[in-house]
């Protein structure tokens, strides 16, 4: 008889498996989460669940991050009113896997900050393999998935979002004192999204990276947005709305959608390797410094929109920043009526429109685009490659 011997003196990965505690109300959630430990579970039994609110706020590592997950993935489900966060996590290395928000109504409370998730002040910690389907709002400029506060590197991934109405799907929140860094939103599902019912159509983003342009479309947040799909998003004219510098959105999938990946403000973010199929628009550019590069088109009434704005440069404060010192290169855009328009919204008068006390700005948009570089770019069967 042969005896065969391993040795395992050379493997110098540790596996080691914490404490699993299942719970099913928010009362044993809190309790899980005042002992949890590096590498423990917090296992939300399968169920329907309504008027939930929970926090944690646990360090794990990043060899042994603490789990909260659906015992079953899309089986621990979330419904009804809401009236604060379903689940806040503060922290670190902190994952939420599997859970479902199906038919949510979030209400809009004073002083209240009411989402399904939100990751406020985290840090290292990631939302993943989530459902988010059929939920809506009561208030505008409301998100069902907020990232805020002095937090960094936290993701979002690997969630679909279908169905949701009237609300925004994904929120980085960039404030004067507080910014999230380096967060990663990354191969999630957007579709389905029907417009909003709110005035002025605004506030049905399926990702905004910073809420306030003008006087803050100056600070970094340093946000990817990379490897999504956005099937029939028509909530507004911003699929993805940029309100901030220094982001980048790159190799995302864009089809049918009533709207366009825009750069309402900020400065030096790179837009590369997205596909836009149909739909009414590609990328729309207000700003400086970004750039443009490698995107391919088809099908779009106009593919690239260079502004015109109230204000030049990042210096001054303008409603809308003239898009200047921009890189347009290495860009596919083909069947497209227009495929690269110089000069989108000329003379546009917002009089009126909003608040010339919050923002000092100038009313008409009268500053045209400069300063940018368009080049290398491949444009066939369009009917006015570039228009000025």
């Amino acid at each position: 008889m042969k005896i065969l011997l391993v040795t395992l003196a050379c493997l110098s990965v540790q596996v080691s498996f914490g404490k699993k505690y299942k719970v099913k109300t928010p009362a044993e959630f809190s309790k899980a989460a005042a002992i949890v430990q590096p590498g423990d579970e917090i296992v939300i039994a399968n169920g329907s669940y309504q008027g939930w609110a929970a926090a944690v706020n646990s360090n794990g590592t990043v060899s042994k991050p603490i789990i909260i997950r659906a015992e079953s993935t899309g089986k621990a489900v979330f419904t009804g009113e809401v009236h604060q966060a379903v689940l806040e996590v503060t922290g670190s290395y902190i994952q939420v896997r599997g859970l479902k928000f199906e038919g949510c109504r979030l209400f809009k409370e004073k002083g209240a900050n009411v989402v399904l998730i939100e990751m406020k002040a985290a840090k290292y910690c990631r939302v993943t393999d989530c459902i988010f389907t059929r939920n809506t709002v009561n208030a505008q400029f409301m998100p069902i998935l907020a990232v805020s506060g002095q937090g960094e590197h936290n993701r979002v991934d690997h969630c679909t979002f279908s169905g949701n109405f009237n609300n925004q799907e994904v929120q980085v929140r960039v404030g004067p004192n507080e910014v999230s860094l380096h967060t990663l939103i990354d191969h999630n599902t957007f579709m389905d999204k029907d417009s909003v019912t709110w005035k002025g159509n605004n506030g049905g983003e399926c990702v905004q990276i910073g809420q306030d342009p003008i006087l803050l479309g100056n600070r970094y947040s340093y946000t990817t947005v990379r490897d999504n799909r956005f099937i029939r998003c028509n909530g507004e004219p911003e699929v993805i709305s940029n309100k901030a510098s220094g982001n980048k959105y790159i190799n995302n999938y864009f089809e049918d959608c009533h709207g366009e990946l825009v750069m309402r403000g900020g400065h030096e973010c790179l837009i590369d390797s997205n596909s836009f199929e149909g739909g009414t628009g590609g990328i729309r550019v207000n700003g400086t410094a970004h750039t443009v590069t490698n995107n391919t088109f088809k099908g779009l009434p106009i593919a690239i929109r260079l502004m015109y704005g109230m204000a030049k440069g990042r210096g001054d404060t303008g409603f809308y920043i003239a898009a200047s010192n921009c890189i347009i290169k290495n860009n596919h855009i083909s069947h497209c009526i227009t495929g690269i328009l110089v000069g989108g919204s000329k003379n546009a008068d917002w009089t009126g429109k909003f608040d010339t006390r919050r923002y000092p700005s100038r009313t008409i948009q009268d500053i045209a685009p400069f300063n940018n570089e368009i080049a290398g770019n491949i444009i066939t069967d369009t009917q006015t490659p570039v228009l000025q």
